[in-house]
């Protein structure tokens, strides 16, 4: 027989499948991998009835063998009623609460009263910055706690109406009131050195001290020396001149005394100092006649 020209076929091979075949075989394929991922005794929906077939409850239809079912479930019958059911119990469900989230127990306190406190004000003598330092007393403080601080903007409080030139500093600790400071609105200066904070246990006092940012100063003139964070008034005299100028000043409008508007001015001659013997003996320098 001539094998060479028969359709997808080849010398020494069979023929090819039909499609009950293909069927079978793919049903086969889907009952191994369903035997491999599936439990079939955790399956709601598989029931086996009286005359030992098997059931699918869900789409009511009968299984020979496990195989089969395996097979049915990986269906698009089996698929889509399960994505029908999943949505209907979704949709009868009632709403269910979310889970409460878990919350932190707030220590309460009762409150004794404002703690004492002193303020410094200070200026730094090598650069001028102005300093605050705060000292605030807490000998009742509870245990195991610390004082802490925070700056409050002026619009973040509701005592009084908001001014932007100023700005608050609060201090807290249990069990004792919240108390706040006003303070101007300017830059803090945040290096190591010029805010720090200290509290000490023994004494039960807490220190906090900040520098303010310096402005701008105007530039001093050659010679003169401005201190740091003070601006120098302007002049109260300006734009005069020197009172012994050699700029002379201009003619009237009218001209000088005795001369016409316009004329040419005459040249001035040095002055004549008269001679000696003309002068009084107390002004002029002693003669060879004089006794």
């Amino acid at each position: 027989m001539d094998f060479q020209h028969r359709a997808g076929g080849k010398t020494g091979s069979g023929g090819v499948a039909s499609a009950s075949e293909s069927n079978r075989d793919r049903r086969e394929r889907l009952r191994q991998l369903a035997l491999e991922t599936i439990d079939i005794n955790k399956d709601p929906y598989f029931m086996k009835n009286h005359l030992g077939s098997y059931e699918c409850k869900l789409c009511l239809t009968l299984h020979n063998n496990e195989g089969s079912y395996l097979a049915h479930t990986q269906g698009k019958k089996h698929q889509t009623n399960l994505a029908r059911r999943a949505a209907k119990e979704a949709k009868e469900a009632p709403a269910q609460p979310a889970p409460e989230k878990v919350k932190v127990e707030v220590k309460k306190f009762v409150k004794i009263g404002r703690p004492g406190y002193k303020v410094t004000k200070q200026r730094d003598p090598e650069c001028g910055q102005q300093s605050l330092l705060f000292q605030i007393d807490y000998p009742e403080i509870a245990e195991g706690i610390g004082p802490r601080h925070r700056f409050m903007s002026a619009y973040e409080q509701r005592i009084e109406p908001p001014d932007r030139r100023w700005q608050y500093l609060l201090f807290a600790a249990e069990p004792y009131e919240t108390i706040a400071f006003k303070v101007p609105s300017r830059e803090i200066d945040k290096a190591e050195t010029r805010f720090w904070t200290h509290w000490n246990r023994e004494t039960k006092q807490f220190f906090l001290q900040f520098h303010f940012k310096m402005e701008k100063s105007l530039a001093a003139p050659p010679g003169q020396t401005v201190s740091v964070g003070v601006k120098r008034p302007p002049s109260l005299i300006t734009g005069l001149g020197h009172p012994h100028g050699d700029s002379m000043p201009a003619p009237p409008p009218g001209g000088i005394h005795g001369m016409p508007p316009g004329a040419p001015m005459p040249p001035q001659m040095p002055p004549q100092m008269p001679p000696p013997g003309a002068l009084p003996p107390h002004l002029r320098p002693p003669l060879p006649g004089d006794g």
